[in-house]
């Protein structure tokens, strides 16, 4: 396979008449590196690999593949290949033909051409089925053609539209393994468009969070994790609460604020004002449940709703100016003690637990 591209994206925006998909968003995605663009349907996520790929003409900015400028050049000289959501297999060709038809295109030998795509089915472990057409596969089997068809190109980087979401929730976790595997092996850049959480979190070493048109964060999971960077993150990626208020005091490295319920609130921090709004955001694995006459250092709330997730509980609480504050109880923690929904339920957690949130993009 050819050495994997650094791709850098310098403040490129699209805008279709008079909208505004993608506000002049810069980043650098390492070469060799398993990237995913996430965020809610709309978000500007896909016109953003579409551009990279070239199937998408850029407005402003530049799209620089390793030291090559890639912004005018048309898909086929830009060193990228992209798999479709669809997956596009053509019906009335066998597989071999499938995998070889851009080197068809290219006016490569037949002997050679139909060689390479069996090597690349050998890849995919789907040698066996090479004469069969693409109706006779199952998901899973169509998908590992498509992957094959675009490798076959070489590509210094691979740019995937959710090809997860048309197959069912097993074979997507089996799919994720063998994507991970797949771009170890081949040691190129992988780019991967998905409105999944858990499957950014599980392949990505790079984690691009996107909304409304902006990069709201850039980072590996861990860290979009353990630090979302605004209120949209943590709660787009579901692990934080977010509660909002204004500074009441300053100092020591100890912001105070209060909720617009009247309770108070502390969080690491400097840099912001009193009276400045701001957002914290609360693990919700760290949340503490007791009963509401206990002494905490959180708020208290009615319970609103309890699910049941086998290792876990998952209990929403009413309180503090939120109407979703989350609790991720171990399942022996909630039935040694549990609360039924309609509850008056106190919440406290450490000040570790707490993290204090940037502002929204503008």
């Amino acid at each position: 396979m050819s050495k994997a591209a650094e791709i850098d994206i310098a403040s490129v925006s699209k805008v279709y008449g008079a909208t505004t998909a993608v506000h002049a968003i810069s980043l650098k995605i390492p070469a060799g590196s398993y990237c995913c663009f996430l965020g809610p349907s709309g978000c500007g996520k896909t016109s953003t690999l579409r551009m990279i790929a070239g199937h998408e003409s850029i407005s402003s900015g530049d799209i620089r593949l390793g030291n090559v400028v890639v912004t005018d050049f048309p898909p086929a000289r830009r060193g990228t290949a992209m798999m479709f959501q669809s997956y596009a297999l053509f019906p009335h060709l066998d597989l071999v033909d499938n995998v070889a038809f851009s080197l068809k295109m290219k006016g490569i030998d037949r002997n050679e051409r139909r060689a390479k795509a069996l090597e690349m089915l050998r890849l995919m472990q789907m040698e066996a089925y090479a004469s069969r057409r693409p109706a006779q596969l199952s998901g899973g089997q169509q998908q590992r053609v498509a992957l094959a068809r675009a490798l076959i190109t070489d590509p210094e980087a691979l740019l995937l539209d959710e090809p997860l979401s048309a197959l069912d929730p097993f074979l997507k976790i089996r799919m994720r393994a063998e994507l991970k595997k797949l771009q170890k092996t081949l040691g190129i850049t992988f780019v991967h468009v998905t409105h999944s959480q858990e499957e950014a979190m599980a392949l990505a070493d790079l984690i691009v969070i996107m909304n409304d048109g902006r990069i709201e964060q850039a980072a590996s999971p861990r860290q979009v994790f353990e630090k979302p960077a605004t209120a949209f993150v943590a709660r787009f990626m579901g692990d934080h609460n977010v509660l909002s208020g204004r500074v009441t005091s300053s100092g020591e490295g100890i912001l105070t604020l209060a909720a617009p319920e009247g309770q108070s609130f502390s969080v690491r921090g400097t840099g912001r004002e009193v009276g400045e709004a701001i957002d914290i955001g609360i693990r919700t694995d760290r949340v503490r449940l007791t009963a509401a006459d206990d002494r905490t250092l959180g708020f208290s709330g009615i319970v609103s709703n309890i699910e049941y997730r086998g290792s876990s509980v998952k209990i929403t609480v009413l309180g503090a100016g939120s109407d979703d504050f989350t609790v991720i109880a171990s399942d022996s923690d909630y039935f040694a003690k549990p609360v039924s929904v309609g509850d008056a339920v106190s919440l406290s957690w450490a000040l570790e637990d707490a993290v204090l949130l940037g502002r929204m993009s503008a």
